[in-house]
């Protein structure tokens, strides 16, 4: 990967009830306004990619792992290359015991668990409705249900 390449950190976290938690873009957002896609943003220069998803998980919803006593380690689960730009985004995943009303939404116009269902079927971003069906079928997924 070249140093002006585009690295992304996202997480998917999953709640006692099997759902996912994903976030609705707003029409302000530079990337699929108005598309569901992944809690997660830019991983900053000289930052570690882990360090990145942890920051962007409590940035976008107030949530941190291992000190709200709700949401448990993340693990890397994949990496995926998005084909407009060749921009590297890491996915990782946790479970959560955390709710809707434990999310404090810091960007988009809403952050909630989705039915794992009512998730594929919505408008998803590129990457997400790349990722979203494929985790979902994956075996870390069954790995997180209770």
């Amino acid at each position: 990967m070249n140093g002006s390449a585009r690295r992304f950190a996202s997480v998917l976290l999953v709640d006692p009830r099997g759902w996912v938690l994903l976030q609705e873009r707003d029409e302000h957002a530079r990337i699929s306004p108005d598309c569901w896609g992944l809690v997660g943003g830019h991983v900053e220069p000289g930052e570690a990619v882990e360090r990145a998803a942890h920051r962007e998980l409590g940035e976008e919803t107030g949530l941190a792992v291992g000190h709200d006593g709700l949401t448990g380690p993340l693990r890397l689960w994949r990496d995926f290359t998005a084909h407009e730009d060749g921009a590297t985004i890491w996915v990782f995943t946790g479970a959560t015991r955390a709710t809707d009303a434990d999310v404090v939404c810091g960007e988009g116009r809403q952050i909630v668990f989705v039915e794992p269902s009512a998730a594929v079927t919505l408008p998803l971003s590129d990457v997400a409705a790349v990722v979203v069906p494929l985790f979902l079928d994956s075996p870390e997924y069954a790995s997180l249900l209770p």
